[in-house]
């Protein structure tokens, strides 16, 4: 993807009033002072919102919180602007794998120095890597979420199958393909859910990319990614799942409440989706961890989720911090996850969620969690996607080490276009 310079696209985005006409920073007179934050749509409740607001101006009444809610869809751009502005908001959340874009901008606050105040040793790692930018820290983790295993108790007891004693890949097979008969998929995967293959190839100790010399070489080609891709085509053989398309076409959730299907890969929250499409369903979906290779470990899990950032221009720096360090912190992770069914953005917190069984299960993964390749180009490589054109041809019989080497080359040369 190619970026538009800054000041061109912040004076694009100011002229179309793409950004805040308010005037972040300001001082109320003779008050408190204003604080501009943007969050994202659906990452807190009305009412956590509310509760928070309150909560903070009454241990900080020298600040006026004011927090916008903003769309995903265009965010990048605004940002961008944003950050490229004299008119910026104080504290920004951003998806987790974007802060790199940002940072490479040079439009963010280096927090490198505070990460011991903020806990950062017990960060999820999922979180923490990509919110810093060649060896310096600009995003703090904010919360996260992950894909789990989300099943049909009242099909595994049919089947006599315990799912809390699935721990390995191998179990997970065994149950799976005893499931898989009597007009019962034992699994609903698509052939393009890459994130789910992404978390076998780390298992398996590779990479979808890795950095060499200064440079970047796509990883699909190593043994690792092989045995990944293997045990991916097991899985998927045991489901009518299709093999050219992912969880989006069609929507999984409706393949999950049409049909007879015992399991599924997908976030938590899926499970209400499934569970509102069928009515019948309610009370029938349980969750557990992707398992591991062996019962010791869990199966790693591609972690997705938000990083709070300060930019630069931002012009009360203290303040914006004073709000990250509030809102990142023991009491507010704590009732955030409660509130969104998230996991906590450190794994000291992974009891707060406890009481939860989809936001528990996230949780287990989420300790081993991965980010994708640290770079501003992974954007570029998601908009034309050459692991699921791997995944597809392996999946149709295509020559598999062949296919392996035609993605490797793809993410290669992608990735090493912007040096």
């Amino acid at each position: 993807m190619k970026h538009r310079p800054l000041a061109l696209l912040a004076a694009t985005l100011l002229s179309t009033g793409l950004v805040a006409c308010s005037s972040p920073g300001e001082q109320n007179a003779g008050g408190p002072t204003v604080l501009d934050v943007w969050l994202m749509r659906d990452s807190v409740s009305d009412a956590f919102q509310k509760e928070f607001e309150a909560g903070f101006e009454k241990a900080h009444p020298e600040i006026d919180l004011r927090i916008q809610i903003q769309e995903w869809e265009g965010i990048g751009e605004k940002v961008t602007a944003a950050l490229a502005s004299n008119d910026a908001p104080d504290v920004i959340e951003v998806g987790n794998t974007q802060v790199a874009r940002y940072a490479q901008s040079g439009g963010l606050t280096d927090f490198t120095d505070r990460v011991d105040d903020l806990d950062g040793e017990f960060w999820l790692e999922g979180l923490a890597e990509p919110g810093a930018w060649e060896g310096r820290q600009y995003g703090i983790p904010y919360y996260a979420a992950n894909r789990v295993v989300i099943y049909r108790t009242d099909l595994f007891r049919r089947a006599g199958i315990d799912a809390t004693k699935i721990r390995t890949r191998d179990q997970w097979l065994a149950a799976t393909e005893k499931l898989n008969k009597d007009g019962v998929q034992g699994i609903y995967l698509p052939g393009q859910n890459w994130y789910a293959l992404a978390g076998f190839v780390w298992d398996e100790g590779g990479d979808l990319a890795v950095q060499e010399g200064g440079r970047w070489k796509g990883g699909l080609d190593s043994p690792e990614a092989a045995r990944a891709m293997a045990f991916y085509q097991r899985l998927q053989a045991l489901g009518r799942g299709p093999k050219d398309s992912d969880e989006s076409r069609p929507l999984q959730a409706d393949v999950v409440a049409k049909g007879q299907v015992a399991q599924v890969i997908a976030t938590p929250g899926g499970a209400g989706v499934i569970a509102q499409k069928n009515p019948a369903l309610k009370g029938k979906l349980g969750f557990f961890p992707i398992p591991g290779k062996t019962a010791d470990k869990p199966g790693a899990v591609f972690t997705g989720g938000s990083d709070l950032v300060v930019p630069a221009a931002a012009r009360h720096q203290e303040e914006a911090y004073t709000f990250v360090k509030e809102l990142t912190g023991d009491t507010w992770q704590t009732k955030l996850a409660l509130a969104m069914s998230y996991v906590p953005n450190r794994t000291t917190l992974a009891t707060a969620v406890a009481s939860d069984p989809g936001a528990a299960a996230m949780a287990v993964g989420a300790a081993h969690g991965h980010a994708t390749p640290n770079t501003p180009q992974w954007a570029a490589v998601e908009a034309k996607n050459p692991i699921k054109d791997y995944m597809t041809a392996v999946l149709t019989g295509r020559d598999a080490a062949t296919e392996a080497a035609r993605a490797a080359q793809s993410l290669t040369t992608t990735l090493n276009s912007g040096s």
